[in-house]
């Protein structure tokens, strides 16, 4: 039997804990091969990013059209999109292949706080990619950037705040609860059939780098295995607590080190 195939769209990180480089490792970990089109380079690590190079929209259209072409894709996670024009060339390229289960992480800060992406690119994010994505994973700060509203602090704000963001067309909202407070880390899931909330133990760790791209790049796997979305993030959830609690095993930067994305096979 052929294995499941995921591609990820989304910027390389030099130092190897997020973006590209957690994407592919995220999906290994969760038994299906990755392929990949870069958007964006990175000169970064565990401290920051120094700098961005942005790839031209025509060879990020390359790039898709060479995957597509040849691979039976059964899923999609974009991640960081920096640039109009690539947004722009990754909805052409999801119309014209037909893409199925796109699963978008709007990235617009990395870990350390550096700004990853244009400001002109949050309303194309709002109008193009997120009405195409199956489901969007904002975490608090994202999901207000594109509502341009305050941080939600309180559940009845993260429940309408994930509301809005649904009526933007996507077919699902995950707003991610790790830049909450308390004992607990509660991450809601919004659908046509109401909303779930998703329980884990807050883990303490400065091991987070690449956190919310491993998370969205584990539901896109599960996604191209055939799973329920509500399964897909369950499945990932609980894949990516048992990664941040396993962090601590590797040694990695003098900054925020990476999760454990083979933490089941250590």
């Amino acid at each position: 039997m052929a294995i499941p195939i995921a591609l990820t769209i989304a910027g390389s990180d030099s130092g190897g804990g997020a973006g590209i480089q957690a994407d592919l490792k995220s999906f290994s970990a969760n038994g299906v091969y990755g392929a990949s089109v870069i958007t964006a380079l990175t000169a970064q690590n565990t401290l920051g990013v120094s700098a961005i190079h942005d790839v031209p929209a025509d060879f990020v259209t390359a790039q898709i059209d060479a995957v597509f072409s040849d691979l039976d894709v059964a899923a999609v996670k974009i991640g960081m999109v920096s640039q109009r024009p690539v947004i722009e060339a990754i909805v052409a390229g999801l119309d014209r292949w037909a893409a199925r289960n796109v699963v978008l992480d709007p990235v617009m800060v990395a870990t350390s706080g550096d700004r990853l992406i244009a400001d002109d690119c949050v309303e194309a994010l709002r109008s193009a990619l997120i009405p195409r994505a199956r489901i969007i994973t904002p975490n608090l700060p994202e999901a207000a950037a594109l509502l341009d509203e305050a941080v939600a602090t309180d559940q009845a704000t993260i429940e309408r705040q994930g509301r809005k963001l649904l009526a933007l067309g996507c077919g699902a909202v995950l707003i991610k609860g790790g830049h909450g407070q308390g004992p607990t880390s509660t991450d809601h899931l919004f659908s046509a059939a109401g909303m779930l909330a998703l329980v884990a133990p807050r883990i303490k760790s400065r091991n987070t780098h690449g956190t919310g791209c491993s998370l969205s790049s584990a539901i896109a796997a599960n996604l191209a295995k055939g799973s329920e979305l509500e399964t897909a993030v369950g499945d990932a959830k609980a894949w990516i607590s048992e990664a941040i609690a396993a962090s601590g095993r590797l040694s990695v930067g003098k900054g925020h080190g990476p999760i454990h994305h083979f933490h089941a096979f250590d």
